[in-house]
C-alpha cells in the first residue's frame, strides 16, 4: 500500500506529561489502570512513522489522517504499528499484543476544512523549545528525517492542541480521544508558531464531559496544520 511498512517500538511515558495524573503510576492506578498511561500524542507519533518513512515531507505538505485512541497504551508496552486496509484507504493500527489500541486512517492528500463558529480562545504564540523539537525521538520514534532536514515532527501539532485544552478546558485528569489532522505545510524547527483555537462543542458522555475544538497552527504566518481535537475534559 503505497510503500507503507509496519514498524514497532516501545511506548515511553515522557516526564513532561506528569501534570496529568493518569500519566503517573499512582494516578493511573487510582483510575483503575495497571500503570502510567502513555500520552495519546506519543501514540500518534508512533503511528506517523510508517507514512513519514514512505511518503516523507509530501505527507506533511498536503496529507493527514484521523487518529482514534481506542484503549490506553501503558508505559513499557510494545506497540506494533501494523498497516491495514480501510474502506477509504490505508490505516496504521497501533497494536499491543492482539488488541488494537489506536488507529490512524491515512490521507495522502486532503483539504483542510474551514474553522467552525464557536468560542474563540486566546492565541498561543511560541518558538519551539528543545523538549518539543526532540519530542518524537524521546517518545520512541527515531526516524531521522526530522533532524536531517531540521523540520518539525507532526506530533508537535497534536501536542500543541493538547496545550489548548490545558490552558482553557481542564483542571484535573483528562483523556485525549480523537483528532482529525490536516497537514498544510512543512515547518522549520526555528519557526515562530501561532495556535488559533475555537471551542465548537461541549457535551456529556458515559465516560465524562467531552469537548471538541477546532485548531489552526501557523508557522511564520503560513498555515501548517488544521486539527479537529476531541478529549474527555472531566472524567466520569
Amino acid at each position: 500500500m503505497s510503500g507503507l511498512q509496519s514498524w514497532s517500538t516501545t511506548a515511553i511515558n515522557l516526564p513532561e506529561h506528569s501534570d496529568n495524573a493518569v500519566h503517573t503510576d499512582a494516578g493511573a492506578r487510582a483510575a483503575g489502570f495497571e500503570r502510567a498511561l502513555v500520552a495519546g500524542t506519543s501514540v500518534y507519533a508512533y503511528l506517523t512513522h510508517p507514512p513519514m518513512a514512505a511518503w516523507g515531507t509530501a505527507w506533511l505538505g498536503h496529507g493527514g489522517g484521523e487518529l482514534r485512541l481506542r484503549r490506553p497504551v501503558c508505559d513499557g508496552d510494545r506497540v506494533d504499528c501494523v498497516i491495514a486496509a480501510g474502506d477509504a484507504g490505508p490505516i496504521v493500527e497501533g497494536r499491543v499484543g492482539d488488541d488494537v489500541q489506536a488507529s490512524l486512517e491515512l490521507w495522502e492528500r486532503a483539504d483542510a476544512p474551514p474553522i467552525r463558529d464557536g468560542e474563540r480562545f486566546p492565541d498561543i504564540e511560541l518558538r519551539l523549545t528543545e523538549a518539543q523539537r526532540t519530542y518524537g525521538t524521546r517518545a520512541g520514534d527515531g526516524l531521522g528525517i526530522y533532524a536531517e532536514q531540521h523540520i518539525v515532527h507532526p506530533v508537535v501539532w497534536a501536542n500543541l492542541s493538547n496545550t489548548v485544552f490545558k490552558h482553557n478546558l481542564v483542571t484535573g485528569p483528562w483523556v485525549h480521544t480523537r483528532s482529525r489532522i490536516f497537514h498544510e505545510g512543512v515547518a522549520g524547527d526555528g519557526a515562530l508558531l501561532r495556535v488559533e483555537s475555537t471551542l465548537v462543542d461541549r457535551f456529556d458522555s458515559r465516560a465524562g464531559e467531552r469537548a471538541l475544538v477546532d485548531i489552526r497552527i501557523l508557522a511564520d504566518d503560513a498555515p501548517v496544520a488544521t486539527i479537529e481535537h476531541e478529549a474527555i475534559v472531566a472524567l466520569a
